[in-house]
């Protein structure tokens, strides 16, 4: 899309189009979590809210439980979850009044354009109540309920996650698991599940045993429609994603961004290194990804294995800026090299790409990554750095910072609520191509202040 541009006090100033990202103009979205304990909620609350941000959809979850500790400030066994147990019902309701006040002041102080209600919300009356609130302020309900009888995947839930928190801070593990047993059944007592034919009115999505059957009623509009999409698509099957750029190119040795030259001497020793560190990993179901251009291509090659393409992985579109080194756009086009510097997430170069139009472009590489086992990502910077970005929770302002240096691999463990990363370098050195943001931004500023940051190249 043509960008426009405007003169505001003497300075040109590039006016970011939003169309590659989600535009929502419709009410705020509530998603409501429903479900026993140790169903994953949390973790699905967390995931989905880590994916909408990263997409652009402003995102937050409340959790009510943390409601419930702060208000408490003690230990709470199973007792305090008994549905005859008066005054801590009281405290529990309170809590969920308080979130949902909360809730309210996100939508209209903050802006914000999608909430996860992450609670067990198991009863009835609870969801009447947050319908209620809901239709009061012009808010969409989209119910998401975990139903799992999988004794085997519930112990696993207990095991690395309850076991962890604050409730049983401190606590012996065996006496741990016996009270939290006794809290799900607590909750079984007056739990009652979304009804397919009495709550046919509302909208929702049933996950069984976290994904191995899937029930979805009444999707009202495009946000629910990628929500039911990404859940449909996430598993907890335990695997590595691994994230490596490409070897060293012989552009990346005269400090040129983008083009399509293949890899260096050191790029080709790279790609060896690469693939006896795969080989060590012992993966026998590895899947390896690259992008159309020479330089992934010829390090995937070195693997001697079969690999797929993603046009999809193509490294960012530099535009009229393609092939040029940091300080020919400098002479060039200094105004343009201002610009980015002043917002380089949002900045799209002329008759090319910015990083947010990047992150959408990837939204499928993400979902299939996710509906995967182990896989081999052999990318670009700016991809890798999205890539990332999505999975280690980072904001806009913080990804195209992200330090993904050459022939050096990040492993990426999926854990309870986020990553584990480990970066291994391969012993190969190569240049830098890492430019931090430099002090002055400002588009009068002299050449040497622009390029400051520039890495050393030949």
């Amino acid at each position: 899309m043509e960008f426009r541009k405007r003169w505001t006090q003497g300075r040109r100033v590039r006016c970011h189009s939003t169309a590659s990202v989600p535009q929502f103009t419709n009410s705020p979205t509530m998603i409501v979590m429903v479900g026993l304990p140790a169903r994953g909620k949390t973790y699905i609350s967390k995931k989905l809210t880590r994916y909408l941000n990263w997409i652009g959809v402003t995102t937050k979850v409340f959790n009510v439980g943390q409601y419930r500790r702060d208000a408490t400030r003690s230990y709470n066994s199973f007792e305090f979850f008994r549905p005859d147990n008066e005054e801590a019902m009281k405290i529990r309701k309170s809590c969920a009044i308080a979130a949902l006040k909360d809730v309210c002041d996100y939508f209209t102080r903050e802006l914000g354009q999608v909430v996860v209600f992450d609670a067990t919300n198991t009863t009835l009356e609870r969801r009447e109540v947050i319908l209620g609130f809901a239709e009061e302020n012009g808010y969409k309900v989209f119910f998401v309920e975990s139903i799992c009888d999988d004794l085997e995947i519930i112990a696993q839930n207990i095991k690395q996650v309850k076991l962890s928190s604050p409730d049983y801070k401190d606590c012996d593990k065996e006496e741990a698991v016996a009270d939290f047993l006794k809290r799900i059944e607590c909750y079984k007592m007056t739990y009652i599940p979304l009804d397919d034919n009495k709550d046919r009115n509302l909208s929702y999505i049933k996950i069984f045993n976290v994904g191995s059957r899937y029930l979805v009623n009444r999707v009202q509009d495009h946000i629910q429609s990628r929500i039911v999409y990404y859940l449909m698509n996430i598993h907890v099957t335990p695997r590595s994603i691994y994230l490596s750029r490409h070897g060293e190119s012989e552009l990346n040795l005269s400090g040129r961004i983008g083009g399509d030259s293949g890899l260096s001497p050191r790029g080709a020793k790279f790609a060896s290194a690469l693939g006896t560190y795969m080989r060590g990993q012992c993966i026998s179901d590895l899947k390896v990804w690259t992008s159309h251009m020479k330089r992934t291509i010829q390090t995937a090659e070195a693997l001697g294995v079969p690999y797929e393409q993603w046009k999809a992985l193509n490294e960012i579109d530099a535009g009229v800026c393609e092939d040029m080194t940091y300080e020919e756009i400098q002479e060039h086009y200094p105004e343009e090299f201002a610009l980015r510097d002043q917002d380089k997430y949002r900045y799209r170069y002329p008759k090319g790409e910015s990083y947010e139009d990047l992150v959408q472009r990837l939204e499928p590489v993400i979902m299939e990554l996710e509906r995967q086992e182990n896989v081999l990502v052999i990318c670009h910077q700016a991809v890798m750095r999205c890539l990332l970005a999505y999975f280690l929770n980072k904001t806009a302002h913080e990804l195209p910072y992200l330090k993904c240096p050459l022939h050096t691999v990040l492993k990426l463990t999926p854990v309870a609520y986020g990553c584990k990363v480990e970066s291994v370098f391969l012993n190969v050195e190569a240049v830098n191509t890492h430019r931090d943001k430099p002090v002055n931004v400002d588009v009068d500023r002299e050449p040497a202040e622009a390029l400051e940051t520039v890495p050393n190249h030949i």
